[in-house]
């Protein structure tokens, strides 16, 4: 029964403005956003996350919060109004090569939302991310780059890809041999923070909704930058060995348990440095290829992500990544 599966998803990029786009078109009365976002059912066969992506510092933990089971992902949309346009937002299903092939036999008529932004900028606010909630061990952006082979080898989680995710022109060729381009929709980071609503009006007439009824709202997804202090070390510590022994209570109670300690990570907030030049050469490097694949693709410019400045998205308060 497709009446309990989603007609479009929100599929990536992470850290690109998903969570606000997902919250934005949840406003609309024609739309229905599963009340789980990031279910994450279509990174899965129908079978718990394997333990080869639960290696990295609290991996295991969020693998507990995947809905992997049918009956509980159709469940998610069981409260849609007759005729609303149904939604979900995982941002690794544009990633994970084997959910295209999932989504689009499951669902031969979905709809793909992308949102990319600029590729360094996004590995910059997923470490941030990660550095914010104690998990990600490495002080150094570049250094924690550098990691992502080793890491990727020993198992560690999609989030911890600081590259990989940020390879659009590879993820969206191949996601076009699963969902022709006509029913993909690629929007840009830049595209949601400037021009919210012209943005959320594109969204809906791709959704066969009428535009002008969806808004946007404060974002929720924000994460400071933290000093990397004695303070903080010692609280990352114990986020990582708190993570790991929350792998074995319910997500909802390590949750409560962590506020606390989250708390007072993000009160080690710092203003955010600039990236330096030398640093944003290292990362960009590798991917100046795929982008320009993603330019053939799909016909735009994308060469302001090319320079030593970028688009400093990271700077943005406007829309925060999801």
């Amino acid at each position: 029964m497709t009446d309990s599966l989603p007609q479009f998803v929100i599929a990536g990029a992470p850290k690109a403005g998903t969570t606000a786009l997902h919250a934005a078109l949840a406003t609309h009365p024609r739309l229905y956003l599963s009340p789980v976002k990031e279910p994450k059912y279509y990174l899965t066969d129908g079978r718990p996350p394997p333990l080869a992506t639960q290696r990295g510092p609290g991996d295991a933990h969020s693998a507990q919060e995947w809905v992997w089971h049918r009956d509980r992902y159709r469940a998610l949309f069981a409260g849609a109004p007759a005729g609303a346009v149904r939604g979900e937002s995982t941002p690794f299903y544009l990633y994970d090569r084997a959910a295209h092939a999932r989504l689009a036999a499951d669902v031969p008529d979905a709809k793909v939302i992308v949102v990319v932004r600029d590729p360094v900028d996004r590995a910059w606010s997923n470490w941030v991310h990660l550095r914010a909630d104690g998990l990600e061990p490495e002080a150094d952006f570049a250094a924690a780059v550098r990691a992502e082979e080793d890491r990727v080898a020993a198992g560690w989680a999609p989030f911890w890809h600081y590259r990989g995710l940020g390879r659009y022109g590879e993820q969206l060729r191949d996601l076009h041999r699963h969902v022709p381009p006509e029913r993909v929709l690629l929007l840009r980071y830049r595209q949601l923070v400037d021009t919210p609503r012209e943005t959320l009006d594109r969204v809906s007439d791709f959704l066969g909704v009428a535009p002008g009824l969806a808004h946007t709202v404060p974002p929720e997804n924000v994460k400071p930058y933290v000093g990397d202090t004695p303070l903080y070390r010692l609280l990352a510590r114990a986020a990582r060995a708190g993570a790991a022994a929350g792998a074995l209570a319910p997500p909802q109670v390590w949750r409560q348990v962590s506020r606390p300690l989250l708390a007072a990570l993000h009160a080690q907030k710092a203003p955010r440095p600039p990236m330096p030049v030398e640093v944003r050469r290292e990362v960009l490097a590798p991917l100046l290829p795929d982008i320009e694949l993603l330019e053939e693709l799909t016909g735009e410019s994308f060469g302001d992500w090319k320079g030593d400045t970028g688009r400093g998205d990271f700077r943005s308060r406007q829309v925060q990544q999801g």
